[in-house]
């Protein structure tokens, strides 16, 4: 696996680094944690808060002037092709997050490919936009299935966010590039891994999600300041709709483990958003890191 860096992108001397906005639109009910506990079969006939808390989101950019990726479920998209349009009216940036939220590293390469086409077409002919991105459901592509990157390229995809470069219980490449590069050569797919910041020999999450949640903005703030400032980069900033919406149901039988992971902090969400568009800068993914063709 070659690991070749993209060229250095002119920066305007004295601007600030712009940062990458990334909101993966799914369900509550749909996340990985919930899956022991939580059949497929019952999601058409769940609450779905999804489109409710994006159109939330999609106020709180337009107030902060960000634009964003939003890495959409392809399930999603086809029970809200409205949701789907605003994004793209909006100026954001569609892109897939696969059909059903099943991680890439339990699927077949075959099923995988059937999984990102799928996905890819659905958005495309709802959005009537191109699909140039996408995000494995829980950062699932790692040393197990770098084949997945093949099939992204394969598949039409310009890039990838899908490899965290930390440890974790579920997910992570610890020893993969903490910042943008061609898995297999410049003319490939790109993959822009979630952001971390080095700490002496540790790479700390830096990206968002639960962490962000968990620890204090100003540490969160820091470390994404340090990643601009310092390895003048961008960061990689995510989150999921569910994590603006403390009143969403509480579905029964998860474990304590997951219950924290899920709710921790879930009230203090929105606001920590909002300033986070007050305290950088934002773009879109593509607007970032592609090359215009």
């Amino acid at each position: 696996m070659m690991m070749l860096a993209p060229p250095a992108r002119p920066r305007v001397p004295g601007a600030p680094v712009k940062n990458a906005m990334t909101i993966d639109v799914e369900d509550y009910f749909q996340v990985s944690a919930f899956a022991p506990h939580i059949e497929r079969a019952s999601w058409p006939a769940r609450e779905c808060r999804v489109e409710a808390n994006i159109a939330r989101i999609l106020a709180i950019l337009a107030e902060g002037r960000v634009h964003a990726t939003f890495f959409t479920l392809g399930w999603i998209a086809e029970r809200y092709p409205d949701m789907v349009r605003s994004i793209v009216a909006g100026g954001h940036e569609l892109a897939s997050h696969g059909y059903g939220h099943l991680r890439a590293s339990d699927q077949s390469r075959a099923e995988f490919a059937e999984d990102i086409g799928t996905s890819k077409k659905i958005l495309e002919d709802i959005g009537g936009v191109a699909v140039q991105g996408y995000r494995a459901p829980s950062f699932s592509i790692g040393h197990g299935n770098l084949w997945a990157l093949e099939a992204l390229q394969e598949a039409g995809y310009r890039y990838s966010s899908s490899i965290y470069p930390i440890a974790h219980d579920h997910y992570g490449m610890p020893d993969a590039p903490r910042f943008a590069f061609y898995p297999h050569g410049p003319d490939g797919l790109l993959e822009i891994p979630i952001t971390t910041v080095q700490v002496m020999a540790r790479k700390l999450p830096a990206g968002g999600g639960g962490y962000f949640r968990l620890l204090p903005y100003a540490l969160s703030r820091w470390m994404m300041r340090r990643v601009n400032q310092v390895d003048q980069e961008s960061a990689i900033f995510y989150f999921h709709p569910w994590e603006i919406d403390p009143g969403q149901p509480r579905p029964e039988g998860t474990s304590a483990k997951a219950r924290f992971r899920h709710y921790v902090n879930l009230d203090k969400m929105e606001g920590r958003i909002r300033r986070l568009t007050r305290d950088f800068e934002w773009d879109r993914m593509d607007q970032l890191f592609l090359p215009p063709r």
